[in-house]
């Protein structure tokens, strides 16, 4: 016979509504209740009948995550560390995480269709938002719940967590301007993303503040893995080249060092590289690369924390989030010769 909550109230001596409390992760019920209660369930084998209780509470307990379309972009180690953060503030508030992935913007659009017009999750995350997103459209002609990790150019009253993307590439390459380059190149991600308009822009910001020219033929759009090549191969293609670089992803920068040096290039002899995300890989290349640490983890960990929040009605009087960046200066970035 299977154990139910009156079993589990008779065994932590409370009442079956303080149990169901507990599972419902009710503010006021006292930590020494609910270690009580979690003892109680974890000694008789009791497990909540999810699908019961989400019919009573019409709450599935569950937050869905749209990821990125590109393999190549979710391969990135920062969609890894950024999913880790999300887990566990789901983990920590008793909610799942259902995820989702399409090759394609039509079954993507009919993937967070299906969530929503199913009920299988009470509010959703997308993450890199892009231009004009049509799932951003999407969710709000179903006015469903949802965060974005990023932010859209659009609208400003919409809830999400980031960073200062354009103060964060203004400080990337104020630093390379710092050490005497005057040279300075920029390879972005795909051009439809927020965050490249936005590191685009606070490169442009930091040249014209120094005096320097924008110089478009500088400015190398990548996607992930093939970044290294197609940016060195324009690179080396022009009479006058940069002796230094903003590169969007520390991943990206991988492959554009590994390529500099198949063409011959040293770094950060000959070409400087500064990046962004720092993730843990960045300090064990060769060389060690100067990143733009924008606090992956909590990233995660805080736009899930804000859809909770939504979630449980609570009035959020700042709907935009941005989280502290910091410049980790490293062996990728050094002093022009000739400066």
């Amino acid at each position: 016979m299977s154990v139910t909550i009156k079993d589990v109230a008779r065994a932590a001596g409370v009442s079956p509504s303080t149990v169901s409390r507990v599972l419902s992760h009710h503010p006021k019920i006292s930590p020494a209740t609910v270690r009580k209660v979690r003892e109680a369930m974890e000694a008789l084998g009791y497990h909540p009948n999810i699908m019961a209780k989400s019919l009573v509470s019409k709450s599935t307990q569950t937050i869905g995550l749209v990821l990125p379309r590109s393999v190549e972009e979710f391969v990135n180690p920062f969609f890894s560390e950024v999913l880790r953060g999300m887990l566990a503030c789901a983990q920590t508030a008793g909610y799942d995480v259902l995820m989702s992935s399409a090759n394609s913007r039509p079954e993507e659009l009919e993937s967070v269709n299906r969530m929503i017009l199913g009920r299988r999750v009470d509010g959703i995350i997308l993450m890199a938002p892009r231009k004009a997103d049509p799932l951003v459209d999407l969710l709000l002609e179903h006015d469903f719940p949802f965060v974005l990790l990023g932010r859209s150019l659009e609208r400003d009253d919409l809830l999400c967590v980031n960073n200062n993307n354009v103060q964060a590439a203004f400080d990337a390459t104020r630093h390379l301007i710092a050490q005497g380059h005057v040279h300075i190149g920029f390879v972005s991600g795909p051009p439809d993303m927020v965050v490249s308009e936005d590191r685009l822009e606070g490169y442009k910001r930091a040249l014209a503040e120094a005096g320097l020219p924008f110089r478009q033929e500088w400015v190398m759009t990548a996607e992930m893995l093939q970044a290294g090549f197609h940016a060195t191969s324009l690179m080396m293609s022009q009479p006058e080249r940069p002796t230094a670089f903003v590169v969007i992803d520390d991943v990206i920068a991988f492959g554009f060092i590994r390529q500099l040096y198949e063409a011959g290039l040293r770094v950060p002899d000959d070409v400087s590289v500064v990046s962004f995300n720092n993730i843990m890989l960045s300090e064990l290349s060769n060389p060690p690369i100067s990143t733009v640490d924008i606090g992956i983890y909590h990233l995660g960990y805080t736009t899930v924390q804000l859809l909770i929040r939504k979630l449980a009605g609570e009035t959020i009087t700042q709907p935009q989030i941005v989280l502290p960046h910091r410049l980790i200066v490293r062996g990728s970035s050094a002093r022009q010769p000739d400066a």
